[in-house]
């Protein structure tokens, strides 16, 4: 498999959210790489982005789906995640991902290693469900998220 053209965006070393000396990259790329842990679909009105509360803590994010283990790309889950937020499969474009790297995985981390991706795709379509759209500006409340890195450079085609 020849690599695609990779940009590094953003390092942070020794990564709070993963095990000891586990290391978080936001990537730009235009496919997506393998293995795909999870995908988030980003669409965009101006500069601000459609967010849904998450499952697990009700804070507002990306909307992601889980990606299952015979879809390593993570396609079928993105294509399920775009008709289920915008009412389409199409039109989606890789855009980047956040690559942990765990090179001494610890019990209870539950990501492939040594690398697992986080992918993000953009779509111009609309939402048909119902969500919130958020500022991605300096002040975002979204400026903690792994993948908000990836927000200036995201490309909606």
């Amino acid at each position: 498999m020849i690599a695609d053209d990779e940009t590094l965006i953003h390092v942070t070393p020794d990564a709070a959210w993963l095990p000891r000396h586990g290391r978080a990259e936001v990537i730009r790329r235009s496919t997506p790489p393998r293995p795909m842990c999870v995908v988030r679909l980003f669409l965009r009105q101006g500069d601000q982005v459609f967010c849904v509360p998450r499952d697990e803590n009700s804070r507002l994010d990306l909307p992601m789906r889980h990606v299952g283990v015979d879809d390593p790309s993570g396609m079928l889950a993105i294509a399920d995640l775009a008709e289920r937020v915008t009412g389409r499969r199409s039109q989606l474009t890789f855009s980047g991902a956040v690559r942990n790297i765990v090179e001494s995985p610890q019990d209870g981390y539950p990501w492939p290693t040594p690398c697992a991706y986080f992918g993000v795709w953009t779509s111009k379509a609309t939402p048909v469900v119902e969500g919130t759209w958020v500022s991605i500006g300096d002040e975002s409340p979204l400026r903690d998220r792994h993948w908000f890195p990836l927000a200036g450079h995201v490309r909606i085609r």
